[in-house]
């Protein structure tokens, strides 16, 4: 499993290749640590965020591979989001994102 400086790097790879969320993000890995999305910016430093998305490592992971439905994630307690609105309008780019990291 891919440690949190390696997912770092992905997102930040990610990022780097990507049009931008126009938000910042913040994935709080319960525990693990933090990655923190503010454009082509991605740092570990725990700072405020438009969006926190908390979840496990090993569910993000799961989630940019596809292999965990966000939604069911999300009705389950898997994953959780301090703004659903703000989640259903960055959906989009945040699904773009994990795709290009994994």
């Amino acid at each position: 499993m891919a440690t949190l400086e390696e997912l770092t790097d992905r997102i930040r790879r990610a990022a780097a290749s990507g049009d931008g969320l126009g938000r910042t993000v913040k994935l709080d890995l319960k525990g693990e640590g933090v990655i923190h999305v503010d454009g082509a910016s991605v740092t570990n430093d725990d700072r405020p965020a438009d969006l926190t998305v908390s979840v496990t490592r090993s569910d993000l992971v799961k989630l940019g591979r596809g292999e965990l439905d966000p939604m069911r994630a999300v009705m389950t307690g898997r994953l959780k989001l301090s703004d659903m609105g703000e989640a259903m309008r960055l959906m989009p780019q945040v699904k773009a994102l994990f795709e290009r990291a994994v």
